[in-house]
């Protein structure tokens, strides 16, 4: 028998598994979907500086991937890539996230991403966790789900 978290209005995983289905290899594909995307934004400012840019590349696509996460995350609860695969991010009250979330979610992410450890930590929790949660979803209490059909 399983327990919800206090205080979660989520789908369960046992009892609504088609929530959770496939989707960590869905964040995968939206992951290369969104890096893509974030690729063609990152030399389209390298052209528009006339090559400036390149010398601070790092800390440029970091802030791009910060501003582009942030961005597309408070405008619907989630990316580009991952509204090509039917996922979106929820909180723990079931709600879409707003700019505050947006924004710590996308901190957490770059984050876990900057630190390796970090990241494998977060890919196990991925595919281990009934909710497909990674680190920062667990730090934060959100969860991505399967977009309902027309929602």
């Amino acid at each position: 028998m399983t327990y919800p978290h206090p205080g979660w209005h989520l789908p369960d995983p046992h009892s609504q598994p088609e929530f959770y289905a496939d989707v960590p290899l869905k964040r995968l594909i939206a992951f290369v979907i969104d890096t893509v995307v974030l690729l063609i934004i990152a030399v389209l400012a390298a052209l528009l500086s006339f090559g400036l840019a390149l010398v601070f590349i790092l800390p440029l696509w970091w802030l791009l991937n910060l501003a582009y996460r942030t961005v597309t995350l408070t405008n619907g609860s989630a990316t580009l890539g991952m509204r090509l695969v039917a996922l979106e991010f929820r909180d723990a009250q079931g709600q879409r996230f707003d700019r505050a979330l947006a924004f710590q979610h996308s901190l957490g992410f770059m984050l876990s991403f900057s630190f390796f450890p970090l990241q494998i930590i977060s890919i196990v929790f991925m595919l281990t966790d009934p909710r497909a949660q990674g680190l920062t979803d667990k730090v934060l209490g959100t969860v991505a789900l399967n977009r309902r059909a027309g929602a």
